[in-house]
């Protein structure tokens, strides 16, 4: 199976979560701005309410004037079958790919039926085997959150993963929202990495694009951030997310941060490649004053000025001593034709 986190490219993906209130308007309009923003995958969470909590799950923040119960608004956060087949077609239109975080094992298998493109586990989920090993019998990528677990839990989940020789990235998260920057833990990207062997990333909730940034010019072959269409929406997630045109320029960080990383710059050759625009910057030895044919050079009848197309300044302190044998006017460059012939090799 090929590995789609090893394309020399950090792959990006928009979080919609519950961003669109239920609304699937509101959903498909989310497509479309995560389209319009160059990221590479849109990514849902599906919740089947009674598939997954009870009537009695309490309220985690109470946000919601509408909603009478948590298990409420997790029915208000439903879409039927049809209705994600459909948003997986807009994604797939719009040149992204789909994915959804499921909650439960009947999500997870309706995902399956739909045809998500890989799996991106929530870290309350991988101890729960139920679907934790459903999801890896399918064989498809995973995206590894570490969000609440500890290193112990993330080493088994690693393991299971591998054991089936499965695409893994994993990802450093922080379960706050908003994440302050000293809660990030951007140090853990580079640890993951050399202790699984295996792809890495970011899964943000700061609300900025700037630990993105910083992951992608670490290396993160994977970034995931949670959109808002403004942060005057209503929901959960939106003090956590970035807005829609706040990704557009994350976006394009990363892309401009990919290229830099993949084109490594051998400094002498660029050196030679700006050859004659080094000429335009750097200075040659211009005489100060009228110099008579015969003149002997001393500091004072010498600078050095733009351009850079004589002899060279650190050459000045080679020329000091020797005698021009023709008169430069003050102001002209000092040329080694001005030389005897066993001196001119001190200009060149």
């Amino acid at each position: 199976m090929s590995d789609p986190f090893k394309a020399n490219r950090c792959f990006i993906l928009g979080e919609v979560a519950q961003a669109h209130d239920g609304s699937l308007g509101t959903a498909h309009a989310y497509v479309d701005a995560i389209a319009k923003s160059g990221a590479d995958a849109v990514k849902f969470q599906t919740h089947i309410a009674c598939a997954e909590s009870t009537p009695s799950e309490p309220w985690r923040i109470r946000f919601s004037v509408q909603d009478e119960s948590r298990f409420a608004y997790w029915k208000r956060m439903e879409f039927t079958e049809d209705q994600w087949r459909g948003l997986k077609r807009h994604a797939e239109e719009k040149g992204l790919q789909f994915l959804s975080s499921p909650f439960s094992i009947d999500a997870a298998k309706m995902l399956r039926r739909i045809g998500t493109a890989m799996w991106k586990v929530a870290s309350g989920e991988t101890n729960n085997p139920q679907l934790f090993d459903y999801l890896i019998e399918t064989q498809l990528p995973v995206l590894l959150s570490t969000g609440m677990s500890t290193i112990d839990e993330v080493d088994r989940a690693v393991a299971q993963v591998q054991a089936s020789d499965i695409p893994l990235a994993v990802l450093q998260c922080t379960s706050v929202y908003p994440c302050p920057p000293e809660k990030v833990g951007l140090n853990l990207i580079p640890y993951y990495r050399n202790r699984y062997g295996c792809a890495v990333g970011l899964s943000d909730h700061s609300g900025t694009i700037f630990p993105g940034l910083a992951a992608a010019s670490i290396g993160a072959e994977v970034l995931e951030v949670h959109v808002a269409m403004s942060r005057e929406c209503f929901g959960p997630d939106v003090v956590a997310s970035v807005t829609t045109s706040e990704l557009r320029t994350l976006v394009e960080g990363v892309r401009f941060i990919d290229k830099m990383r993949s084109n490594c710059v051998v400094k002498d050759e660029m050196a030679q490649e700006l050859a004659p625009v080094r000429k335009l910057f750097t200075k040659s030895i211009v005489a100060t004053v009228d110099l008579p044919s015969g003149t002997w050079l001393t500091a004072d009848c010498v600078t050095v000025k733009k351009p850079g197309t004589g002899i060279p300044a650190e050459k000045l302190p080679l020329i000091l001593g020797k005698q021009v044998r023709r008169p430069v006017a003050a102001g002209q460059m000092i040329l080694a034709a001005d030389f005897d012939e066993e001196e001119k090799q001190i200009s060149t």
